[in-house]
């Protein structure tokens, strides 16, 4: 027997006694399994389970989410960020429809051939649904890892990930990948988090090299941190006849395929002033600024948006840029929008 069999051997009597009831816990369908994987890429287990229930209730087949338009999608998807996942959740389910026949592949391969599914994906779903023996490797399990066999290589680098998932690899009980699996990632979100973790509820602390060593809070290690850039955000929120004017980012960028109000980006933070000299030197004269809410800070992975919205009256015969859409009041709750803009209606009622 391995002289590390204690590590799987601890953590799955524990996540047995122990696991958090989950609805796709009680299942082996690779469709509901996969939702809650993509789902959970993005969120928190609570927050990310209203989003589960509303995808299954919505879209209770594969066959029902490939079907489906990319603005449905998106507009379910609304306020969990990165929403080109959700974009590539729709062609996935298409691939499986057209490629696969509505059944979902069973192979490691051909689970990652699927748009959007990456290593971590296609492992949680064959380990959990076909008993593939495949390590998933996440933030939960690089963590556990790091501190429960002391590794001090930063989890950021091509060194480190190929460290970690050839230890993984070692690790994983090919008798019950998927529920071994579950368990890393269970103690990771549950017992070893990255702050204040509850060691004395772990079932492997009495191995535990970080714990030894009193490395909890070095471990595990980054090199570094991509650079985060500041963007300004100029919304013009023009009100016509029972609606304003919306537009669909369609460019590679931020929330592509969301609809916001029309938008000047500037260089730097603008006064009153400033805005109306910007306004007249895009869209002719007669623009005037009657209103103005923020600047709103809105904090993205590795960029900070500050946002001003300006209340914008236009001239009686301006002409307006063609993607700007006219959309009545009561509509604009149906549209997907960045949770920015979302948040900017809630507040101004």
């Amino acid at each position: 027997m391995s002289s590390r069999s204690w590590f799987s051997r601890g953590l799955l009597s524990w996540y047995r006694a122990n696991k958090r009831p989950l609805p796709w816990r009680e299942t082996t369908d690779p469709y509901t399994i996969w939702l809650s994987e993509v789902i959970l890429q993005q969120t928190r287990v609570d927050q990310g389970l209203a989003y589960w229930e509303r995808f299954m209730e919505r879209y209770p087949t594969v066959r029902d989410l490939a079907a489906a338009s990319e603005d449905e999608v998106l507009r379910q998807w609304q306020g969990l960020g990165y929403y080109s996942r959700a974009r590539n959740l729709r062609q996935a389910a298409g691939q499986v429809m057209n490629d696969h026949g509505g059944r979902f592949p069973s192979t490691y391969t051909e689970l990652k051939a699927l748009k959007g599914v990456g290593e971590y994906t296609a492992a949680a779903i064959g380990s959990i649904c076909f008993g593939l023996p495949e390590p998933v490797v996440d933030g939960n399990v690089y963590r556990v890892l790091a501190r429960a066999f002391g590794i001090g290589t930063p989890i950021d680098s091509t060194e480190g990930r190929r460290e970690f998932r050839k230890l993984a690899a070692e690790l994983l009980d090919p008798r019950s990948p998927g529920d071994h699996n579950q368990a890393v990632m269970e103690l990771g979100a549950t017992i070893c988090t990255p702050k204040k973790p509850l060691c004395g509820d772990c079932p492997i602390a009495r191995k535990c090299v970080a714990l030894k060593s009193d490395l909890i809070s070095d471990l595990p290690v980054k090199a570094g941190r991509a650079k985060t850039r500041t963007r300004h955000f100029n919304y013009l929120h023009v009100n016509t006849k029972g609606g304003l004017y919306l537009r669909k980012r369609t460019a590679k960028d931020i929330w592509q395929g969301l609809y916001e109000l029309p938008l000047i980006e500037s260089d730097n933070g603008r006064t009153k002033r400033q805005f109306t000299s910007d306004l007249v030197r895009e869209f002719g004269a007669g623009w005037r600024v009657v209103g103005e809410h923020g600047p709103v800070k809105h904090v993205l992975s590795h960029q900070v948006i500050q946002a001003v919205f300006w209340r914008v009256e236009i001239p009686a015969k301006a002409k307006l840029p063609e993607d700007w859409e006219k959309v009545m009041e009561a509509e604009v709750g149906e549209r997907a929008l960045p949770r920015l803009v979302e948040r900017y209606f809630e507040e101004v009622g």
